[in-house]
């Protein structure tokens, strides 16, 4: 016959999943923090895709405005992906870290003789990219030791 006793609403004590479930929240509030550096990421990837119509190099240095139309839309991607399931982001840093190298040297691999301008914001802008991979990074590797 069924349980037909009143418990109070809201109320899983008694539930057979508690222990499972608080061990995901657990899990789930520790990696709030990577999260929110995965989401600096991606508006950094939404800045260079745009860098080259922003700061105005588009027209001198075509090859370089699409070179970081590519790479901040992969940046966008990788960084949505990481910020829905960061628990499972740790070996995506590595590459949104060579993204952001990347971003540093391409002025001067992609065209000859870069502006300042480009100079200036493909730096900037790669240099935030790899200190967000390298803080995301080390939060995963603080959250792992923890847990062990």
């Amino acid at each position: 016959m069924a349980d037909v006793s009143h418990h109070r609403p809201g109320d899983l004590s008694g539930h057979p999943d508690v222990p499972e479930m608080r061990d995901r929240y657990a899990a789930m509030l520790q990696t709030r923090g990577v999260a929110a550096v995965e989401e600096l990421v991606i508006l950094a990837g939404i800045y260079a895709a745009i860098s080259g119509w922003t700061v105005h190099f588009s027209n001198s240095l075509p090859t370089l405005a699409l070179t970081n139309l590519i790479v901040g839309i992969a940046l966008a991607v990788v960084g949505l992906c990481m910020s829905i399931v960061p628990e499972r982001s740790q070996d995506l840093n590595l590459v949104v870290l060579l993204m952001g190298a990347w971003l540093i040297v391409a002025p001067w691999v992609v065209a000859r003789h870069p502006g300042t301008g480009a100079v200036l914001s493909n730096v900037v802008t790669g240099g935030a990219v790899c200190l967000f991979a390298l803080v995301a990074g080390g939060m995963l590797m603080s959250k792992n030791k923890r847990a062990t």
